[in-house]
């Protein structure tokens, strides 16, 4: 979908297209990206009739269509042969998963954490308002995930039939990547989800929390295998060492803290990477530091345009100035923690987040794994005798002096501060703090806040998903 050019409007409005809808249909691809159930369509190079699920391609805002019979994807797309072009395939899944979530899902744990408020309440009231599931915050995030599943295990099933190939394992383990990347997301919002290894037309159920777990720590198994001796081209594709960061990220989060130290370390003494400038880092220069990111290029039509949440017009970058950051984010950095100037600044009486500096007119990529984190994960894992050297290390690279917290509970409340300080709009706080129990305490959160409701319209469509989490 790359070749094709971006039509000023989308596909379903204009003729004959927009005829094959009806008033209800519309609605729900404007609002959700997707029909939410299957269609009759004709294929146009055939003639043939089939059931299709029906989505529209942000990008370039296309309708595609994809049969339902096998759940194989189409041999032709708008008249152009597929073939065997697994290339174009994976170009698109990377698309799908960084784009179907939308720009909500990258700074949902800073939106629900309390680091960022509104023009008009306090960081607790933006909380309480996303606490909904009727807002776009909810349902964007599921059915973006769930439409980037779609793609993901589409490709995946198309690249388990070819011969064995380099390409083939790269497909594969790339595959198992996002998949537990993607249920990681699910499974840390929403708790009990529905775990789809293969694609379904099933009204499915919600399955256990633990399962999504399962499969996140399977497919990471599983990933580490195919890409095992592959390289990538950039730190903007999958590569062996992202897959491993994600690991240790999920080993943590699990109390596997053995594990996530082992993980982490292994990704410390690698020499492809160090702990790097934050200017490097958040203003695409070349660094040694980013381990995995979304690109989210502009040329490509990326929609992912965080930074325009954080800029107002009075800012040379220019925004919608939808989020500022919370009043004690912005004195939570000391004058000589290198990161200040690039995390946060402020004009003429107004403050900004600033890691992303496109402003309305372009995009930034988005970081999903760096050193830093490893660093962070270590010291957390081995708590206050083992880790308070990597916690230190990372201070002092950031300018700061070393600490020396007296006990264990103390030290965790110092690593903690370092991942805000370190990760602020990285989408790390809210499950930081729930992870760790100590949500409700610090943000004056509900003990039901410590999940996401799943969105009131995914319910209605499918029963078999009710009941909502508690307290919603």
């Amino acid at each position: 979908l790359r070749i094709f050019t971006r039509l000023d409007e989308p596909q379903y409005k204009i003729s004959p297209y927009k005829e094959l809808f009806t008033d209800k249909e519309i609605e729900r691809l404007e609002t959700d990206g997707h029909l939410g159930s299957t269609k009759k369509m004709k294929d146009f190079t055939s003639g043939r009739e089939c059931e299709c699920y029906v989505s529209v391609h942000e990008a370039t805002n296309r309708l595609t269509t994809l049969p339902v019979d096998a759940l194989t994807l189409p041999t032709r797309i708008y008249g152009k042969e597929i073939g065997d072009d697994i290339e174009a395939l994976r170009i698109g899944m990377y698309n799908k998963v960084q784009e179907g979530p939308t720009y909500y899902s990258y700074i949902a744990f800073d939106l629900f954490g309390g680091e960022l408020m509104t023009s008009t309440g306090r960081p607790i009231d933006l909380i309480n308002s996303l606490s909904n599931a009727l807002h776009t915050f909810v349902s964007s995030q599921w059915n973006g995930y769930y439409k980037a599943l779609l793609q993901v295990n589409n490709v995946m099933s198309i690249a388990e039939g070819l011969a064995d190939s380099p390409t083939r394992n790269r497909v594969l383990g790339e595959c198992r990547y996002f998949r537990a990347y993607i249920y990681l997301c699910l499974v840390t919002r929403f708790g009990d989800v529905p775990v789809l290894r293969q694609n379904t037309q099933a009204k499915v159920s919600r399955d256990p929390a633990s399962m999504a777990w399962e499969l996140v720590e399977e497919d990471l198994d599983a990933a580490s295998g195919f890409l095992n001796g592959l390289s990538a081209d950039s730190f903007y594709y999958v590569s062996p060492a992202a897959v491993t960061a994600l690991k240790a990220r999920v080993k943590l989060y699990l109390g596997k803290k053995g594990e996530a130290k082992e993980l982490a370390e292994s990704l410390i003494a690698n020499p492809n990477y160090a702990l790097d400038d934050f200017d490097k880092i958040f203003r695409s220069k070349a660094n040694k530091e980013v381990i995995f990111a979304f690109s989210c290029l502009t040329e490509d039509g990326s929609s992912i345009k965080i930074s325009n949440q954080f800029y107002s017009y009075n800012h040379p970058n220019k925004g919608s100035y939808n989020y500022r950051p919370a009043g004690d984010v912005m004195t939570m950095y000391a004058d000589n923690d290198l990161r200040k100037e690039v995390s946060i600044t402020t004009l003429d009486n107004l403050n900004f987040v600033n890691k992303y500096p496109s402003g309305q007119t372009g995009s930034d990529p988005v970081v999903i794994s760096r050193l830093a984190e490893m660093y962070l994960i270590s010291a957390e894992a081995q708590g206050l005798n083992g880790g308070l050297d990597r916690l230190n290390e990372l201070r002092e690279k950031r300018g700061l002096d070393r600490v020396s917290p007296g006990n264990e509970a103390d030290f965790l409340d110092a690593v903690l501060q370092e991942r805000r300080l370190e990760f602020l709009a990285e989408g790390f706080r809210w499950y930081d703090l729930v992870r760790t129990g100590k949500a409700t305490q610090t943000l004056g959160t509900k003990d039901y806040q410590c999940l996401m409701p799943l969105p009131s319209r995914e319910l209605l469509y499918n029963p078999n998903l009710k009941p909502n989490n508690p307290g919603y």
